[in-house]
């Protein structure tokens, strides 16, 4: 056995000398950090199409390579990229020994979001998703809303199918439970969370960072469910002018505009993302727009310099927006009455965000702060909702090395929110003239994290938060991070801890006054909580051409106090109360990226999930229920492949998701209580031009998928003139309306809009 063995590695080596000492030339050595040889290190010639990947020694070999001049690339993640030009004789055998170095913060698959330290995504013990913009051009999009469509177990939630308000919901959680941050600043909260997803200029995200599960202990409230970290482009780094521009066949424009100026010491970015949509389309029939028309502007600069401990920036954005939903005939004039039926949305948001690098002795600090301003003047039909909320962020990170293999972060964070509208949950409680009562709360936080680099292969993160809610009192969140690499295996990252989540009364509200219903809070709501466990295993896999990378999660999340919407009990009301019971969110989670050549690559991912709550029920038996709106199966994929003539390439891209439970308002609802299984497919085919042009044109919604046409119950009478009601306010079934129901359109699960075509253009100065 011994013998034969010897005997295949003497013939595989013999192959190897054959094909480097033939007519052809060829290249070997080894790819090494400063701690050694790098595995799976990739090798490649771009215009031959050619490309080998490091054993897991770091050792390679790349034959077959045709005599002459070559640009040859050595790239591995988390380390800069190193090009060198060549020239090899026939039959030439060169050694290239490569050292590479480790990326800088802006470098690639840098990550911030699991630590709030930088450091490489694989070496990272928080098991955190990279996302580059390259991937969102495969499908272009106005917003980073939708754009998030395209990420496996991250789902656009459409809320209202009038005015297209909507959540991100990850891995079946509500929009609440996950926290939306941008350059690690918690600015996109509360009414921000409902609208300020639309307000973000794609040309200025450098990348996204995606965390699944709990993040409570760095960022307290609102990020039970998870974190989208949007990481804007360093202005050092960022190409002097780009510019994106596509329009719709239904008549969307969407205009994205960024440069980036300066001098040696100061260096500026600046992006503008214009939207207009103003035409109004009803392709099911039912009276109503399918897409609520917009005109958005957004405006973001930052600025960027160095001091002697780390860089500093300083940045504003600023969003306007008006958009309107509802009948066809609708005009302005008709806001507030109750003759023709329309929702209407002026949305105004200012943000600033900074941070400021000194040392103290041999210590570096960072301090943090962000505000935001967000406004909001609307109608709902004839409910007015005019919403005015203030938040003011600040922190104070030490990062403290204690040894070479223990190191602390430790910080303190304080928040502050101010809120008030015309709705009861801030009317004052006074005689006389009406007055309000704003919400204020006051949340001061500390928070400590160690960091135990064990060995080579292993690492220890465990973290602890302490918050005072001004309303709630004391809340403590611990974690525990584990990340083992086992060689030939692949690396394996363990996951557990706390979340909370301070129920957030008008953004509850204000969910729901896109519905149409009446509010109830059965009684005082209390922080909800929550433990989370994941396994993530993440492996590499070097092919004789290309490379395989996988990746595979176990997620379980248990959840007491959680706060429930109840939209069955009375089809007019939607009830928020914490439930008496507790609630479960489980699952298992697959990606797959398979790049068998320079021209072609691949990804798949799926994700398998069921969210349910337990509660007693009324003879004291557990009663158990399906979350509304959550999907069992979902996927997403992407095919892309550049044509080898033509300069052309063409993007695929997919998602599929299950039936999902539906909120009809009775059993005499004629809707479906489920939703059908449906697909969302586009395609796309990019020409390269000369001088940095890109043109680009494609199809979204392939298939041509819209939910029901009669998903909006009573169209015919939104103002609910012809319904009547028993003394509990239950709609009663009459000639006029047999199925006993009122009007609602919160019966929804992703937009209305049809099949449609694109194009556009781009260009980038570097």
């Amino acid at each position: 056995m011994i013998k034969m063995r010897v005997l295949g590695l003497l013939l595989s080596v013999l192959l190897c000398m054959t094909e480097i000492f033939g007519q052809n030339a060829g290249i070997y050595g080894k790819i090494s950090d400063k701690d050694g040889g790098l595995a799976y290190a990739t090798i490649g010639i771009t215009k031959l199409g050619k490309g080998t990947a490091a054993n897991d020694s770091g050792n390679y070999i790349l034959s077959d390579i045709p005599p002459g001049k070559h640009e040859i690339r050595f790239s591995m993640v988390g380390y800069q990229d190193k090009t060198l030009h060549i020239n090899l004789s026939a039959g030439q055998n060169k050694k290239l020994d490569i050292t590479l170095e480790e990326a800088a913060l802006v470098g690639d698959d840098i990550v911030i979001s699991g630590t709030l330290s930088p450091v490489s995504r694989d070496k990272s013990p928080v098991a955190i998703e990279v996302y580059r913009p390259a991937f969102f051009l495969k499908n272009p999009t106005p917003n980073l809303f939708e754009a998030l469509q395209s990420v496996n177990g991250v789902r656009p939630q459409i809320n209202c199918s009038i005015c297209n308000t909507g959540d991100i919901h990850l891995n079946g959680l509500e929009g609440p439970y996950t926290m939306v941050t941008i350059d690690g600043m918690p600015i996109v909260s509360g009414l921000g969370t409902v609208y300020g997803l639309s307000g973000i200029p794609n040309a200025l995200v450098d990348r996204i960072e995606i965390i699944k599960g709990p993040a409570s202990t760095l960022y307290g409230s609102e990020a039970v469910g998870g974190l989208i970290n949007v990481v804007t482009k360093d202005p050092t780094n960022a190409p002097r002018f780009a510019a994106d521009y596509f329009v719709t066949g239904w008549e969307e424009h969407n205009l994205d505009l960024g440069t980036s100026y300066g001098n040696k010491k100061v260096k500026h970015l600046l992006g503008l993302n214009l939207f207009r949509y103003a035409t109004p389309i009803d392709h099911n029939g039912d009276g109503f727009t399918d897409l609520a028309l917009s005109t958005r502007a957004s405006l973001f600069h930052k600025s960027s310099w160095k001091t002697k401990a780390g860089q500093a920036q300083f940045a504003v954005r600023g969003v306007f927006e008006e958009r309107w939903g509802g009948q066809l005939n609708w005009t302005p004039d008709w806001a507030g009455s109750d003759s023709v039926y329309g929702e209407t949305i002026t949305t105004k948001r200012s943000e600033i965000l900074g941070a400021l690098p000194f040392r103290i002795g041999k210590d570096t600090l960072i301090y943090q702060v962000s505000a935001s301003w967000h406004y909001q003047d609307s109608w709902y039909g004839t409910t007015p909702y005019i919403g005015d909320q203030r938040i003011v962020f600040q922190q104070l990170l030490w990062h403290k090395p204690i040894t070479a293999k223990h190191r602390l972060l430790s910080g303190l964070a304080t928040r502050y929110t101010w809120y008030d509208d015309n709705t009861p949950a801030t009317e004052a409680i006074t005689s006389g003239p009406a007055k309000t009562n704003p919400s204020r709360i006051f949340l001061p936080g500390v928070f400590v994290q160690h960091s135990w680099f064990i060995d080579a292969t292993k690492e220890l993160l465990t973290g602890l938060r302490y918050d005072y809610n001004s309303l709630h009192g004391s809340i403590l969140s611990p974690r525990v991070n584990y990340k083992w690499d086992i060689k030939k295996i692949g690396t394996f990252r363990l996951g557990a801890g706390n979340g909370y989540r301070v129920a957030n009364i008008f953004t509850e509200e204000h969910a729901a006054l896109t519905g149409a219903r009446k509010v109830v809070f059965a009684n005082e709501l209390k922080p909800e909580r929550s433990w989370n466990m994941n396994l993530q295993w993440r492996r590499f896999f070097s092919l004789k051409k290309g490379f395989i990378q996988t990746e595979a999660a176990l997620f379980y999340t248990y959840f007491h106090n959680k706060i429930i919407p109840d939209y069955l009990s009375n089809p007019s009301e939607i009830r928020y109360d914490n439930l008496a019971g507790h609630a479960v969110s489980q699952g298992i989670q697959g990606n797959l990226e398979w790049i068998p050549s320079s021209k072609l690559r691949s990804q798949l991912g799926f994700t398998w999930m069921h969210n349910y709550t337990v509660y007693p029920g009324p003879n004291g038996e557990e009663i158990k229920a399906t979350q509304l709106l959550t999907e069992r199966f979902s996927a997403t994929w992407s095919v892309s492949y550049q044509i080898p003539f033509g300069a052309l390439s063409i993007d695929y891209t997919g998602n599929l998701y299950s039936p999902m439970h539906l909120p009809v308002q009775s059993a005499s609802d004629p809707r479906e209580p489920m939703s059908p299984w449906y697909s969302i497919q586009n395609l796309q085919l990019t020409k390269e031009i000369p001088f940095g042009f890109s043109l680009y044109a494609g199809v979204k919604n392939l298939l041509n998928f819209t939910p029901a046409a009669n998903s909006i119950a009573r169209a015919n009478d939104p103002f609910n003139k012809q319904v009547e009601y028993d003394p509990q306010g239950i709609p009663l079934p009459t000639a006029n309306n047999p199925n006993a129901l009122i009007f609602d359109p919160s019966y929804v699960y992703t937009s209305f809009q049809g099949r449609r075509y694109f194009i556009g253009l781009r260009w980038k100065w570097a």
